[in-house]
């Protein structure tokens, strides 16, 4: 099981509270934590990624085991503590502004 946990507003959006599990086939990546939670919580999609490119939005970011993963490749393998689930995979909205 993969831990997820989304900022508030996704919470929201996809209709659950706190912390997200789920099942990820094959290897753990971004992509395919990415996939299944838009396959789990259609609501999602787009949100995170843009519907198109796929890419990360410009105001999300991605962490885990205390490290910053927004700019790593979507298939790169997430840290072994994430794929155990013994460490959630966060997915952050950055805030901007001065």
């Amino acid at each position: 099981m993969i831990r997820v946990v989304l900022p508030t507003h996704l919470r929201t959006l996809a209709k659950v509270d706190g912390e997200l599990k789920l099942e990820v086939e094959g290897l753990v990546t971004q992509r395919s934590v990415l996939d299944a939670l838009e396959a789990k919580y259609p609501a999602l999609r787009g949100t995170i990624r843009d519907h198109v490119t796929r890419e990360r939005r410009p105001f999300i970011r991605f962490f885990a085991c205390e490290e910053d993963l927004s700019h790593e490749s979507p298939d790169a393998p997430l840290p072994d503590a994430v794929a155990k689930g013994a460490e959630p995979f966060l997915v952050v909205g950055a805030i901007a502004g001065g």
